[in-house]
């Protein structure tokens, strides 16, 4: 199938926050974001490495959540191209102003087949690189943004979407006991993936996952946060995933969105890659050591805004009943 736009990345996601002095307490002063720009609504934060002027915003509301996720485009003209299929395929669509969005600028806002609320840009304003200013880095020496992780009700349909409409690729996926798709994680980069679909309750976002320097840096993160009296914000790790390979730490900010720090997973450098099988009851797909996440990691994950009202899109329940065996 020949596909008229090219998405290349995982660009930025925006979390709800109900108190910006205290998401900033929590995002800059203890793990260390590099706050780019702010206006009376927003803050918009970023990693060392990123030219982006932004990869994650805080918009104060009444209550937590996901305002949208964001992928940048190769070319402006994409963006059209994307609203023709989104439009045809009976998805709501919507049109942002450039400047909406500091430094950003005209960008496409769709609600996906599966309720996800994605943006699609081109136009960011950059800002210094600060990968070698080793004197201002602080906290968890978060580098970019690398993934967003969501739950939908339907893998299945949610990964034919990805696969054949978008052009993404599997890296790595788990199956159920009845051998149906249960998870999957897709990129466009060279690396694992820029957006996992998991099975559960649905639409949500589950996570943003932040690349940090080094496993060192996942570490430190903990102590910081322990000696900030954060230690409440550990959900689950430090530790070694199987799928993927990655270092990780799974941390909820005060208004309970989750993000993971994440480093050490590995390149794809071919396309005809062979997709790596897990089975949802293999303790290692999870955690290599084969430590269980708590219960809360699969229960819980963050509600996505309607891009029409602003208002939380009705949640389904999945279509698949499989857990794994440890989750109650």
């Amino acid at each position: 199938m020949n596909i008229p736009f090219n998405i290349t990345r995982t660009a930025h996601l925006e979390f709800r926050v109900t108190d910006l002095e205290r998401a900033k307490a929590f995002y800059v002063d203890v793990l260390g974001f590099v706050e780019t720009a702010r206006d009376k609504n927003r803050l918009y934060l970023g990693g060392y490495e990123e030219r982006d002027l932004y990869s994650l915003v805080l918009r104060k509301a009444d209550s937590p959540g996901v305002g949208h996720i964001a992928f940048r485009v190769a070319n402006p003209e994409d963006l059209q191209h994307l609203a023709k299929l989104y439009e045809q395929n009976g998805c709501a669509i919507k049109w942002i102003d450039e400047g909406f969005e500091e430094g950003q600028g005209k960008a496409l806002r769709v609600q996906d087949p599966s309720g996800l609320p994605i943006e699609f840009f081109h136009q960011i304003a950059q800002r210094e690189r600060l990968l070698q200013r080793y004197d201002l880095y602080r906290g968890a020496h978060i580098m970019r943004l690398d993934h967003f992780n969501c739950q939908v009700p339907d893998v299945q349909k949610a990964y034919d979407w990805f696969t054949q409409k978008l052009s993404f690729t599997c890296s790595e996926y788990t199956v159920s006991q009845t051998d149906k798709l249960w998870a999957t994680w897709l990129h466009r980069k060279q690396d694992v993936h820029d957006i996992a679909l998991m099975n559960g309750i649905g639409p949500r976002v589950h996570h943003g996952g932040f690349w940090v320097n080094d496993q060192l840096s996942v570490l430190k993160a903990c102590d910081v946060l322990a000696a900030a009296g954060m230690v409440s914000s550990i959900e689950r790790g430090p530790g070694r995933h199987g799928l993927s390979n990655a270092f990780f730490l799974y941390l909820r900010d005060p208004d309970g969105n989750r993000i993971e720090l994440y480093t050490g997973d590995y390149i794809i450098a071919d396309p005809d890659w062979k997709p790596i099988k897990w089975d949802i009851n293999d303790p290692r797909r999870a955690t290599f050591w084969g430590h269980t996440p708590p219960p809360s990691w699969f229960n819980d994950a963050s509600l996505v805004e309607d891009i029409q009202t602003g208002k939380f899109i009705p949640t389904t329940e999945p279509k698949q009943k499989d857990r794994p065996d440890f989750v109650t």
